[in-house]
């Protein structure tokens, strides 16, 4: 066989192995696309379409800050009995009940005085993240020696905070209580570009959150003291 003809059967073989090669990488890819789309159906389906035993009582109500609506719930439910301390975690450095309750008179009406609340309104500023919140928690939880909490914030933003929250405090019972921002299309999501994109965007913090709970453990301090 001539050089050249041995040149031109490796340039085949070689051209077969890249062939091959991109071929498994393009099978690979396709199959990962269709499991994060599939990750992301079930993960739609277990956002909260509704508050569930919205008239049972636990020992604290903890709203996460950062989006509308989670305040004003968690006085009103502080008002209503359902628990013996409303906390609020996530409370930027420096803001204190008075400017706290302040603020929210902007969009929100019959905001309580800080006469009225401050009894059993208690502020976290530690936290500057999701799982920043169940830490900052899990520490006052078991300052106040709670063993269970009604969780306010969004419907979207639910799942991926139960997930940090039961991974820091296992053992406390935790009662889910969602809200809905009007803005958020939590039926059709699909149809709006932006309640689209947050839940794309949620859904992929949510995946990195899990991964985080299957290699890494929490620290012992919130798992022994509570």
């Amino acid at each position: 066989m001539s050089r050249r003809a041995v040149l031109s059967s490796r340039s085949r073989r070689t051209n077969r192995r890249r062939f091959h090669r991109r071929l498994q990488l393009g099978a690979a890819g396709l199959l990962l696309l269709l499991l994060w789309a599939g990750g992301l159906v079930l993960f739609v389906g277990s956002i909260p379409q509704e508050v569930e035993s919205p008239a049972s009582s636990t020992d604290a109500i903890v709203v996460l800050t950062g989006g509308s609506g989670r305040l004003e719930e968690g006085l009103r439910l502080i008002a209503a009995d359902r628990g013996r301390k409303l906390f609020i975690s996530g409370v930027y450095q420096g803001v204190d009940l008075v400017e706290l309750l302040d603020s929210m008179k902007q969009t929100a009406d019959n905001v309580p005085t800080v006469e009225q609340v401050a009894c059993c309104v208690v502020l976290g500023h530690s936290a500057d993240d999701t799982e920043g919140n169940a830490r900052e928690t899990a520490e006052w939880m078991a300052e106040e020696n709670f063993r269970s909490l009604r969780l306010v914030t969004a419907g979207y933003h639910m799942p991926r905070s139960l997930l940090e929250f039961r991974r820091v405090m296992p053992d406390l019972a935790i009662q889910p209580h969602p809200v809905f921002p009007a803005q958020v299309n939590q039926e059709a999501w699909w149809r709006s570009q932006g309640t689209a994109l947050l839940m794309l965007k949620e859904y992929n913090k949510y995946l990195v959150a899990l991964a985080r709970s299957l290699i890494t453990r929490p620290s012992t301090v919130y798992l022994h003291e509570m």
